[in-house]
């Protein structure tokens, strides 16, 4: 079965060996995201819009493997505290309120200690007859 590799922009993909996502067949497998600007900008403060970057830099990385949102069957939210979950939950709402995949939520340490969250995704996607 292929395996196509999708590079993001995240400064950590080389040193660290992993992919911004990974196309398997029709599984797309999206690396937990970080709130590293594409642009280099400082990662913004607030939960909810760390959550909505992560969202933003996911669905590129979808849009990169020929799927979206609309195909994600798996979400992974990783907090760091569980007072931030009422912001984040807003924000995978704002996306997935009508797709409603699995989801997951853990409050956990994060490698940086301005990273509020960090979420992971997988989508499938339709396959011609199959839909």
């Amino acid at each position: 079965m292929e395996r196509r590799l999708i590079s993001g922009h995240s400064p950590f993909e080389p040193v660290a060996g992993f992919s911004r996502a990974v196309l398997v067949g029709s599984t797309v497998h999206v690396a937990g995201t970080a709130p590293i600007p594409p642009d280099g900008s400082p990662t913004p403060e607030g939960a909810y819009e760390q959550a909505r970057l992560r969202l933003a830099i996911i669905a590129e990385a979808l849009e990169r493997a020929g799927a979206s949102v609309e195909d994600v069957v798996r979400t992974r939210m990783f907090i760091t505290d569980a007072e931030h979950w009422g912001e984040v939950s807003r924000a995978h709402g704002d996306v997935f309120r009508d797709i409603r995949p699995a989801a997951t939520c853990v409050v956990t340490a994060l490698l940086d200690p301005s990273w509020k969250v960090e979420i992971e995704a997988e989508a499938v996607i339709p396959q011609p007859g199959h839909g």
